[in-house]
């Protein structure tokens, strides 16, 4: 049966209820359940969009049905199959319908496969299914976004990806379709995402109902800013953000920290961040600073704030047993739990707050508060927020929210939730936390994600390119990345000193500039290791080697000073991108099929990229390569290195010295670059 309710479409079968409604504009809200209703649980990426919808309609004629909003029109077949239209007319997507019984829908292809496009397995004794949703699959179709995954693929078509969130892996499922739609699985469950040659396949495995958004649009551009209107922007990027950050595994003593903090500023260096990584603590879980390392907090602040630089400091969810807050947190239900065995991780004895509870992230923001926050320091990196627990078994635990295979891509966007709220409540606008993984809506709530403990290799850094890209597709416009990878690189390597350059370089043309990693050799002076606080493990209390840009060589150090200054002449470009994020939803790094997606060569490019809509950069990503082809969209460039005046609309093979990286402007903008 199919009836009109309340503005929403809806279509019941046997035991399978079907609603679409207008979502936003130009989208539509597709559910689908084999329960009795719709479970209206806290699971949605969803938000009440600014634009609403308009010019919607819907119209029933016997077993078919259609609705519209705007430019996207389902159609609703007499087998329950759907198709989506843009307003031209053209197919956008069908669904993978492959059943025999045909008699009622003319012109449909029979088929003795018997395979439906929507799958419920239940759970039996339960209200939950595995849930499968198949599309037919168009051979020119190519996919973007999905958040970052660790392979060089910018067309996502042909690869398999898990949607769950892992160290140096992050879930955001929206994809942007070359042919003009934009879709978002609005499933936090742990699953899967196929765009196989012969069908695209979403799975959810443990979920209660099918919730999925889609959009149409003519360009890119309006795909991006339809999807963001109804999940929410960034906020505003505040100014300090836009200039150069220094981080390192790992600033051990408040002493140490503000040495390299003096030396920047002696040296006329442009810093505008600084970090604090892990193990500052006293214990995890305690939320504060061991004093016997970090003994004036305030007056580290104060000192730093007067030589213009911002202080962040990590924060994990861990809590550990020995933690002062420990007890609390199990008795008032604010740790994970398992299904069966202990909570702890056997190395480190720690488990996890859970951030999918209120009440949690109440109590571990008032110690943030009070031991952070009320010393000056409003800048959190929430590591390990996927969360990393027993390698990922994700079958084994539960949250306030539900089980982890249900709910589990939720935490990291809880997690920043629980930072953003707080400072909110403090009077500010322009939130920023740092975090490793992410989802849907993340965005809103101030998430800069990076690529986690990435490898310091040309492999790991060509993996970066594609990430950035489709991580701003994926509606999250702040990324950056580990500057010469997290793992693996020596100071005194050439190899790597080469690589730490092409990553910089890379880097300057990133919404977040940031160095930082974890290099070798290990510092593991016997000093290091007396420690009379709780539960002392040695290798807490080990760092990586020097990680400042004067640590890798005189001619290393020279061209990072460079791109140091260069960055700092970009910095009102930067900000006016990051306005363009927080009112559009545009990403600040993005494909050139974005910004010229009338270009078929530029929907080949997978290893350039632009840089706002008038910059284009074409990284280094090869040892010892030292020239590369670089394609140019019709228009007057100007290469920044040579000035040379040329042409686009055609490919070109551009010199790349040690010291240099491919980057283009506009003609017209060349002043970005004047200061």
């Amino acid at each position: 049966m199919l009836y009109e309710k309340n503005g929403k479409l809806y279509r019941r079968f046997d035991k399978e209820l079907l609603c679409i409604e207008p979502y936003g504009k130009n989208g539509l809200r597709i559910r689908a359940t084999h329960n009795h209703d719709f479970f209206d649980q806290d699971l949605s990426a969803l938000i009440d969009p600014q634009e609403k919808a308009e010019d919607d309609r819907i119209t029933i004629d016997g077993k078919t049905a259609a609705i519209e909003n705007g430019k996207i029109r389902c159609e609703v077949l007499c087998t329950g199959k759907m198709k989506f239209y843009n307003q031209e007319g053209q197919l956008l997507l069908e669904e993978y319908d492959k059943n025999r019984f045909r008699e009622s829908a003319p012109g449909e292809p029979d088929s003795a496969l018997e395979i439906a496009p929507r799958t419920f397995v239940p759970y039996p004794g339960t209200s939950n299914f595995k849930l499968s949703v198949k599309f037919e699959a168009k051979e020119d179709e190519r996919f973007y976004g999905m958040g970052e995954y660790t392979h060089p693929y910018l067309d996502l078509k042909g690869c398999s990806l898990e949607l769950a969130q892992r160290n140096s892996q992050i879930s955001v499922p929206f994809t942007l379709s070359s042919r003009g739609y934009g879709l978002l699985w609005n499933n936090p469950a742990i699953g899967k995402a196929i765009f196989g040659r012969n069908l695209t396949e979403w799975i959810a495995d443990s979920t209660k109902q099918m919730d999925y958004w889609i959009t149409a649009g003519d360009t890119p551009a309006e795909i991006m800013e339809a999807y963001t209107n109804v999940t929410g922007r960034a906020p505003m990027m505040p100014d300090y953000a836009t200039g150069f950050w220094q981080c390192k595994l790992r600033y051990r003593t408040q002493e140490e920290l503000l040495n390299v903090a003096r030396e920047y500023k002696r040296r006329g260096l442009p810093i505008s961040v600084i970090v604090i990584d892990f193990f500052h603590w006293t214990a995890q879980g305690d939320f504060r600073f061991d004093p016997e390392f970090w003994p004036d907090p305030d007056g580290m602040v104060r000192e730093l704030k007067e030589m213009g630089i911002e202080l962040m400091v990590s924060v994990w969810p861990t809590v550990e047993e020995a933690s002062e807050n420990y007890k609390y947190m199990e008795e008032m239900g604010y740790l994970i739990r398992t299904e069966a065995g202990s909570r702890f991780n056997i190395k480190n004895k720690d488990t996890y707050m859970d951030a999918t509870n209120p009440d949690a992230r109440a109590f571990v923001w008032q110690k943030l508060k009070a031991h952070y926050y009320d010393k000056g320091i409003h800048l959190f990196w929430l590591d390990e927020c996927e969360p990393e627990v027993t390698r990922y078994e994700y079958e084994n635990y539960r949250f306030f929210k539900g089980a982890d295979k249900e709910v589990g891509n939720l935490y990291p966007k809880d997690f920043a939730r629980m930072v953003y709220e707080g400072r909110k409540a403090e009077g500010e606008e322009e939130i920023l936390s740092l975090t490793r993984c992410a989802w849907a809506g993340s965005q809103r709530y101030g998430s800069l994600v990076w690529t986690g403990d990435v490898a310091s290799d040309f492999q790991s850094l060509r993996n970066q390119v594609a990430a950035g890209m489709n991580m701003g597709l994926s509606g999250i416009p702040w990324w950056t990345t580990d500057i010469g990878g997290f793992h693996g690189g020596n100071a005194d390597s050439p190899e790597f000193r080469e690589c730490l350059v092409r990553w910089f370089e890379f880097g300057t043309f990133c919404p977040v500039f940031r160095l930082h990693g974890f290099r070798s050799p290990v510092v593991t002076d016997p000093a290091d290791l007396v420690f009379t606080g709780k539960n002392a493990k040695e290798w807490r209390y080990t760092s990586g080697s020097a990680n400042e840009v004067w640590s890798f060589g005189d001619e290393v150090y020279e061209i990072c000073k460079k791109y140091m200054y260069l960055r700092e002449k970009m910095r009102p470009y930067i900000k006016e991108q990051m306005c363009i994020a927080h009112e559009k939803g545009y990403p600040v790094m993005r494909p050139l099929f974005f910004d010229y997606p009338d270009d078929n060569k530029a929907w080949d490019i997978e290893d350039q990229y632009m840089f706002g809509p008038d910059i284009m950069v074409a990284p280094v990503l090869y040892s010892g390569e030292r020239e590369r082809k670089v394609y140019l969209p019709k228009g007057e460039w100007i290469q920044i290195h040579s000035k040379e005046k040329i042409t686009g609309g055609q490919t070109i093979t551009c010199t790349a010295a040690i010291d240099e990286i491919p980057v283009f402007v506009k003609q017209e903008k060349e002043g970005i670059f004047n200061g």
